[in-house]
């Protein structure tokens, strides 16, 4: 299935996207599409729907974010092999992991907003994970089943905020819009192989990110794993897997995203995302 919330911000409704792309509305079968309603069991009965008797809603309707209630927002810095080499980093021998604070997620198609003193924001199309059952000292081999989902994920990045300023990573990762989710929460059953997917990203039509999650260096089954060692991971969480090369930080000069722009970005087989860049104060 492909699972959505469509409509005003804070007041989204559940949905899914039928088979000749149209938006049915889900609310009378569940409340939202967070963590007590994305185990394996009540996604089946999700499953069993006849999409085409239930509600249509107007294919104009604004997109939330894919998932409610996110508890955790973590992230998986420098995981792809060609990104690390742009960067000039080492393929770490760990997972780097750090955090996006919730408040940074939004829509896929909502204004990304540079924040005050910003002279470095970037982009970074990502493969997300989106936990459906809870997870603690899992086993790698046990890993994917607790998984409700794909989604793409646009980690907007601060450079001089991430990476110049004493500190973590998350202050230059967690800015209010950094973190656009969906369109859809696509099921398990509809991806082949999360590691053989094509990632790519366009800013004003200039394609910068053309990569595969085949470049990984730590897949999905290690990444569940290991984060289970050192938190519990819940329904609802996401998990951010790291991008390809092609950031803006990576170009030779260095671009970085300024007001009046549009990016957009996609993964195969997860839709497409479109934001619009505005400065912080612009009305939107």
């Amino acid at each position: 299935m492909k699972l959505l919330r469509f409509g005003p911000p804070g007041q989204e409704k559940p949905g899914a996207l039928d088979a000749q792309g149209k938006i049915r509305d889900l609310s009378a079968h569940v409340t939202d599409l967070s963590g007590v309603h994305l185990d394996r069991q009540a996604l089946a009965e999700l499953a069993e729907l006849d999409l085409a008797q239930l509600p249509e809603v107007a294919g104009d309707t604004r997109l939330g974010p894919c998932v409610a209630g996110v508890g955790k927002f973590i992230c998986i810095g420098l995981n792809y092999s060609d990104h690390a080499a742009e960067t000039g980093a080492e393929v770490p021998p760990e997972p780097v992991v750090f955090n996006k604070w919730t408040s940074a997620i939004c829509g896929p198609n909502d204004d990304v907003i540079i924040p005050r003193n910003s002279h470095k924001t970037d982009w970074e199309v990502e493969l997300g994970v989106v936990i459906g059952k809870a997870a603690r000292y899992v086993d790698e081999a046990d890993a994917m089943q607790h998984v409700a989902g794909f989604c793409v994920i646009n980690d907007v990045s601060e450079r001089e905020f991430q990476l110049e300023r004493s500190g973590s990573w998350d202050k230059g990762k967690g800015c209010d819009t950094f973190g656009p989710l969906g369109p859809w929460l696509v099921t398990p059953d509809e991806i082949d192989d999360p590691h053989q997917l094509a990632l790519w990203l366009e800013v004003d039509g200039k394609r910068y990110q053309d990569g595969n999650s085949n470049t990984m260096v730590y897949q999905v089954p290690y990444l569940i794993s290991y984060l289970s060692r050192f938190m519990s991971l819940q329904p609802g969480d996401v998990i951010s897997t790291g991008t390809p090369p092609g950031v803006g930080m990576g170009q030779q000069p260095q671009v970085y995203l300024r007001p009046g722009q549009t990016m957009r970005l996609g993964i195969d087989g997860l839709g497409e995302q479109r934001q619009r860049v505005v400065a912080e104060g612009d009305p939107r």
